[in-house]
């Protein structure tokens, strides 16, 4: 970031690069409307480059830019509570890619499997939902999910034990 703000094009192309998938999943399963993550998904990169020049390196580049994602989210929400239409969006959480010799009663079991866990994730609080995925699939710690979404440790310590305890208890109620 910092040689982008010093004008190298090819580190703005190397940051897009690498952090655009994570972005955008993020985003998707916090938003779960395809067309409204693509518009908060430009928002957030027109943010960093309106930001260039004012970009203090506080925090890793990943944390930042999460950090604007995740207040995008919020303002969202503020805006309209989202309403489930019971699309699921893309299974990040495949242990496994299904092959072609796959028997098509497992790829049934792997299907209901994502989509009891895409169920539970639903109803999960944001902000709970919110911790879980940037744990899961952003690999970030407790201090840093804090930084993301702006409260103490024990805040985001919290809200990710708690969201993995009812996932727990959702998914086993399925069993």
């Amino acid at each position: 970031m910092l040689a982008y703000a010093s004008g190298d094009a090819r580190a703005f192309e190397a940051l897009y690069s690498r952090h655009r998938g994570p972005l955008f999943r993020f985003l998707l399963r916090g938003i779960k409307r395809r067309e409204l993550a693509d518009e908060l998904f430009q928002e957030v990169w027109g943010r960093v480059v309106q930001a260039r020049t004012r970009y203090r390196v506080e925090a890793k580049f990943s944390t930042w830019l999460l950090q604007i994602a995740h207040n995008l989210v919020i303002d969202q929400y503020r805006r309209e509570r989202p309403e489930d239409n019971g699309e699921t969006a893309e299974n990040a959480f495949r242990v496994a890619e299904n092959d072609e010799h796959e028997r098509p009663d497992r790829v049934l079991s792997d299907f209901e499997q994502s989509r009891r866990l895409q169920d539970a994730l639903a109803e999960l609080p944001a902000d709970q939902r919110g911790a879980f995925l940037l744990r899961v699939e952003n690999g970030l710690g407790i201090e840093e999910i804090g930084e993301v979404m702006g409260v103490g440790r024990e805040t985001a310590k919290s809200r990710l034990r708690y969201a993995l305890e009812k996932l727990r208890v959702s998914l086993r109620s399925y069993a």
